[in-house]
C-alpha cells in the first residue's frame, strides 16, 4: 500500500515527497499540471530554505542575496539586515519546482495526472483521486480544496481587508544583493534578484487595481524599473487562509493548505520545507497526531511577527513609522530578519 498520497505537486508537496522517500516511505504525488509549475511568489528563497533544500539533495540555480532592506517608498530613509548564517537564493519559482521535481523522479517518486476531489477515509486507509494509501498529505495550495472539503477552513477575521499578491519580471541587472522591501502608504513592493539580468517586483495590496496602478505608489522604485516589455503579471488572494487543524483523522496539511497568514515576511517556502520533514517524521514514528504541535512550534515566530506587521499595516499611523523605527532599531530589526531566515 501506499505510505503517503500527496495531493499537489508545487513545492510543498514535492519537499514532502522527497522527504518520505529518503525516509523510506512508499509515495505517490497526485498533480494534474505540468511541470514547471509557476505562480505569484516573492521567489526569494530564505536562509534556512537553501540549507534545507541542499540536505535534500535538491540544486536550485539562482542569484544569492544577504540580507533584507526596507525602504520608505517616497522618502528614501531605509533599514538593513544582514543574514548571519549564509545566503539567501533569488529562484525562479518554475526553476525550483522543476528541480525539486528531478530530485523526487530521481528517488522513485511516481506522479500521477489526476486531481483530488473527494476524500474517503476510515481506521486504516484513505482514498482520493483512485487511489488508497495509509495517509493523505493535502499541499494542494492557498484555497486547498481538502481543506475546504472537508470542512476545515476558517472564515477570515471581519473587519480586515483581504490582502492580495501580484508579480511581475524585469530584465535588468540588480543594483542591490538584498532582497528590498519598499513600504508605500497602503502596500508593500519586494524586489528580489533572480539573475545577473533579472529581477522579480511582487506588490502585496489589499486595493485590487491594475499592477502599474500599483507600482506607481513607489515612484523611487519605477523609476528604476525598465519597460516590462511583456512580462506577465501573475496574481494571488486572498492570502489570509485560516486552517481548523493540520491533523484530521488520516489527512494531513502542509505549505498553504495548513494555514496561511501573509507573505509579508517572506517565510512560506522555508517553513514549508521543514513543516515537510516534521509531517514525515511523526508519520514514520507511527504518530502522525504529533505534526500539530510540531507545526504550531515551526510556525510560531511566523504567524506571530507576520500578524503583528500586519495590524500595524491596517492601522496607518503606524504603518508610517515601520521603516523609520526599523531604521532607528537597527540591532532588533537585524534580529528580527535573522529570525525570519530560519537558520
Amino acid at each position: 500500500m501506499i505510505d503517503l498520497l500527496i495531493a499537489g505537486g508545487g513545492p510543498a508537496g514535492l519537499a514532502t515527497a522527497i522527504h518520505g522517500a529518503l525516509a523510506g516511505l512508499e509515495v505517490v504525488v497526485v498533480e494534474p499540471r505540468p511541470t514547471p509549475i509557476d505562480k505569484a511568489c516573492g521567489e526569494g528563497l530564505m536562509p534556512g530554505a537553501v540549507r534545507r533544500l541542499r540536505e535534500l539533495g535538491v540544486p536550485v540555480a539562482g542569484q544569492p542575496f544577504h540580507g533584507i532592506r526596507y525602504l520608505d517608498a517616497v522618502g528614501g530613509r531605509h533599514a538593513e539586515g544582514l543574514f548571519r548564517s549564509g545566503p539567501g537564493l533569488g529562484a525562479r519559482r518554475t526553476e525550483l519546482q522543476a528541480a525539486l521535481a528531478g530530485r523526487a523522479a530521481q528517488l522513485g517518486v511516481r506522479v500521477v495526472r489526476r486531481r483530488v476531489e473527494e476524500v474517503r477515509q476510515d481506521d486504516g486507509r484513505v482514498n482520493a483521486a483512485g487511489l488508497t494509501a495509509r495517509y493523505l498529505v493535502a499541499a494542494d495550495g492557498l484555497h486547498s480544496p481538502v481543506r475546504r472539503g472537508l470542512g476545515l477552513a476558517v472564515p477570515p477575521p471581519p473587519g480586515r481587508p483581504a490582502r492580495y499578491g501580484l508579480r511581475r519580471h524585469y530584465a535588468v541587472e540588480p543594483w542591490s544583493d538584498l532582497v528590498e522591501v519598499h513600504w508605500s502608504a497602503h502596500c508593500e513592493a519586494y524586489v528580489t534578484p533572480l539573475g545577473p539580468d533579472r529581477i522579480g517586483v511582487a506588490v502585496l495590496t489589499a486595493d485590487r487595481a491594475p499592477f502599474d496602478v500599483q507600482l506607481a505608489r513607489f515612484p523611487l522604485l519605477a523609476a528604476r524599473l525598465p519597460p516590462p516589455r511583456g512580462a506577465p503579471v501573475r496574481g494571488a488572494g486572498p492570502l489570509r487562509q485560516g486552517a481548523r487543524v493540520r491533523v484530521a483523522g488520516r489527512v494531513l496539511f502542509v505549505g498553504d493548505a495548513a494555514g496561511y497568514v501573509d507573505a509579508l515576511t517572506g517565510e512560506g517556502l522555508t517553513l514549508a520545507v521543514t513543516a515537510a520533514g516534521e509531517l514525515v517524521r511523526c508519520v514514520r514514528a507511527g504518530r502522525p497526531e504529533a505534526y500539530e504541535r510540531a507545526w504550531r512550534e515551526l510556525s510560531r515566530s511566523y504567524r506571530t511577527l507576520t500578524a503583528s506587521l500586519l495590524w500595524a499595516r491596517h492601522r496607518p499611523r503606524l504603518a508610517r513609522r515601520i521603516v523609520p523605527a526599523a531604521a532607528g532599531l537597527p540591532r532588533v530589526f537585524t534580529g528580527a530578519v535573522n529570525l525570519l531566515a530560519g537558520t
